[in-house]
């Protein structure tokens, strides 16, 4: 009898035992994928009958599955129908009427994900796409016995599901999760750790998330990538202390049915400094402003967008002056009118060079204002203006601190006059 062998790097090694949640995140080149394709096709072969789904949250076409990837693999390991295994153009058969399908979770119901009860391994491509309600879906689903869920990803926010759950502070029980990257691959094509080199050289913000596995901190073709690349290299990205003697600055994005943004900052001269960032979803007013409080932030000046005159559908009371009777100064920023978005984006870019940051308490809005990004029509190929996802709170709030500000102005030089004696 021929035995199987499949080459594994060193790093993936924890993954070969059984577990209830095997994980595997990193950057580009590391052989995730590879390593969960050949474990997949194992499986298939030591346990006869086996079923398995290969899932993304969005799959609009098999190209975009990994079943491209197990027919290589099998092709590599000379396994065919002889050995029980059939390619379909939909399906893989596998020894023993096993199956391998492939799935988009966004298609799926709470009816219709029932149909992969009886499966034994999941394997979740991309996994960083996949959304809390499919996460919450899936994981009850796949639950027969000795039953295994599969992540393999490519982190980009530490508040994407997967990382919370297989990244966070408690992973689920019997879970086995791995970082892997480029130096952990012994078999790296040359023409790979070319491209690693050459983005290394010309696209120096974005390999960490790439190449090395890091949270994505800048989107390309955002619209403060360029900004913030700069604000990195001129080191004003650090650590900032409060001026005692200058006040502090509030600036609001009002969420009602989503989140509420705030950046603290100071005007020192012709210097930005912004000092921390709060944001907060579905949560009472209050809850905001004990916030400041706790922070000694109960001084602070607060600037609120033009909504802040509208009036709390709870209490039939202005936001502004919910804020003023808390003890606040308040002012509220007139609506820039038509484009008012792009006013505050072209406000922030145009002052980003006097902006410095306190990094660690304003990593959140960063992360943020690295990704606030133009919502693109691909169909017709323009753009329609800012995106407004989870980062537009962040970024609103920052694009009113720049319309708000006020260029201190010079003063001009005044001598005192000494006594002159006119001479006829």
């Amino acid at each position: 009898m021929s035995v199987l062998q499949i080459e594994t790097a060193k790093i993936f090694q924890p993954l070969l035992a059984g577990a209830r949640y095997k994980g595997a995140h990193g950057g580009r080149g590391s052989g995730k994928s590879h390593f969960f394709a050949g474990l997949l096709i194992e499986d298939s072969l030591a346990e006869a009958g086996l079923r398995s789904v290969c899932i993304r949250e969005v799959q609009k076409s098999l190209k975009d599955s990994a079943k491209r990837l197990l027919e290589d693999k099998l092709a590599v390991c000379r396994l065919g129908e002889a050995d029980g295994f059939r390619v379909f153009r939909e399906v893989i058969e596998t020894p023993g009427d096993g199956l391998i399908t492939f799935q988009g979770m966004q298609d799926h119901t709470a009816d219709s994900i029932k149909s992969l009860e009886g499966f034994k391994r999941a394997w979740v491509e991309e996994a960083q796409t996949l959304s809390t309600t499919s996460l919450a879906l899936l994981r009850p689903t796949i639950r027969a016995p000795g039953s295994e869920l599969w992540f393999s990803w490519n982190p980009r926010r530490k508040t994407d599901p997967v990382d919370v759950m297989l990244r966070g502070r408690e992973l689920p029980t019997g879970a086995t999760v791995v970082r892997a990257n480029w130096s952990d691959n012994p078999w790296l094509p040359a023409e790979l750790e070319q491209e690693r080199r050459d983005c290394m050289r010309t696209d120096p913000d974005q390999y960490g998330h790439i190449w090395e596995g890091d949270y994505a901190s800048v989107l390309s073709g955002a619209y403060y990538a360029a900004s913030l690349t700069v604000a990195r290299q001129e080191n004003r990205i650090g650590r900032l202390a409060r001026d005692p003697l200058m006040p502090i600055k509030a600036f609001w994005d009002i969420g009602v049915r989503d989140a509420t943004a705030i950046w603290i900052a100071q005007f020192v001269g012709r210097e930005i400094r912004v000092l921390d960032y709060y944001e907060a979803v579905r949560q009472p007013l209050g809850a905001h402003l004990e916030w400041l409080r706790s922070k000694d932030y109960g001084n602070a000046e607060c600037y609120l967008p033009h909504d802040g005159s509208q009036e709390d559908a709870v209490t039939a009371i202005r936001f502004e002056d919910h804020i003023r009777s808390a003890g606040f100064f308040v002012t509220t920023v007139p609506n820039q009118g038509k484009g008012a978005a792009m006013k505050r984006v072209e406000a922030g870019r145009r002052l980003f060079p006097a902006i410095w940051f306190n990094a660690e308490p304003c990593s959140p809005g960063l992360d943020a204002l690295g990704w606030y990004h133009e919502k693109h029509d691909e169909a017709r190929n323009i753009g329609l203006g800012p995106d407004h996802d989870w980062s537009s709170h962040g970024a609103d709030a920052f694009g009113l601190m720049c319309v708000a500000y006020e260029e201190p102005q010079k003063r001009p030089l005044v001598f005192p006059m000494r006594d002159m004696r006119w001479v006829v």
